[in-house]
């Protein structure tokens, strides 16, 4: 009777970390519409902790937010060390990181990043961005690499790439945003390099200093899309290495996307469409590289 409760629990789990998931992930949820169940499942659990996470971060409150990191680092080690659990997305999470031996080394990395952006709101150069994005994001895709399964160590060097990657690319759309935060995730060596200044983000000013530091971001960002390639094959089942090439491409759909608004990133926030989507699905679908 306890083992059928306990898995209704799991199971509620699943539903609220996919509900999550769909209304704060669209992207990522649409791509994952192609994976088996089960590892849907684990995609949806692995989300909804990160982003709960994320979500600590962006509350804005430097203590509180110390607080509360402190205190999902401590339900993290709970979800490893067999204490009894009642949360419904962490029982999940715990079947899922049990069920495809994910390291608790991952999400230790993970969140020294979010405190990353409780410590420090500039970055002197990409050096230092990069640690920023191999923590947030390259642990991400290394997570996510144990749940697709690969069959060669070296996918581990392709899956952190698409992470930073993807990372730099939500940088660029989110410039905005991030500025109102107090935060600007952009090299000021390079940004001096550019005569580029954060008058810029202040007075949303796009001048043709701005646009070819942009377009320098870009190029560096599509750089690592194309390394990260590289490591398709070496994922195990072809549906997996679908669902990833469709996340690489819906996401490098941003960077043309920045590109179509004249990189004018304070006017809208650069998408991509649901038309846009299914063409980019329809795409990965058809190439062959998977087989």
């Amino acid at each position: 009777m306890k083992q059928s409760k306990t898995n209704g629990s799991i199971q509620d789990g699943f539903k609220q970390a996919k509900a999550l998931t769909k209304k704060c992930a669209k992207t990522f949820y649409f791509a994952s519409r192609f994976l088996p169940k089960e590892k849907q499942n684990a995609a949806y659990a692995i989300y909804a902790v990160c982003r709960i996470t994320d979500d600590i971060v962006d509350s804005n409150e430097i203590l509180s937010g110390s607080i509360n990191l402190s205190g999902m680092r401590e339900k993290i080690e709970s979800v490893y060390n067999r204490t009894e659990l009642t949360d419904n997305i962490l029982l999940a999470f715990r079947d899922t990181v049990n069920k495809y031996k994910i390291p608790k080394k991952y999400f230790d990395e993970l969140i020294e990043g979010m405190y990353m952006d409780l410590d420090k709101n500039r970055y002197e150069n990409f050096n230092e961005l990069y640690i920023y994005c191999k923590r947030v994001a390259g642990m991400i895709g290394l997570i996510m690499l144990k749940i697709f399964g690969s069959h060669n160590q070296e996918a581990e060097i392709y899956a952190v790439d698409l992470g930073v990657a993807m990372q730099c690319t939500n940088i660029l759309r989110d410039i905005k945003e991030d500025f109102e935060r107090g935060r600007i995730y952009l090299p000021e060596d390079e940004m001096k390099r550019f005569n580029v200044s954060e008058h810029h983000m202040a007075e949303e000013k796009v001048d043709k200093n701005f646009i070819s530091f942009l377009k320098f971001q870009i190029e560096r960002a599509r750089e690592y899309y194309e390394n990260s390639a590289k490591g398709l094959k070496m994922i195990n089942s072809v549906m997996s290495r679908v669902v990833v090439c469709m996340m690489k491409d819906l996401y490098a759909g941003i960077l043309n996307s920045i590109e179509n608004i004249e990189y004018n990133v304070f006017s809208q926030r650069a998408h991509v469409n649901i038309t846009g989507k299914l063409v980019i699905a329809l795409k990965v679908l058809m190439k062959k590289e998977y087989l």
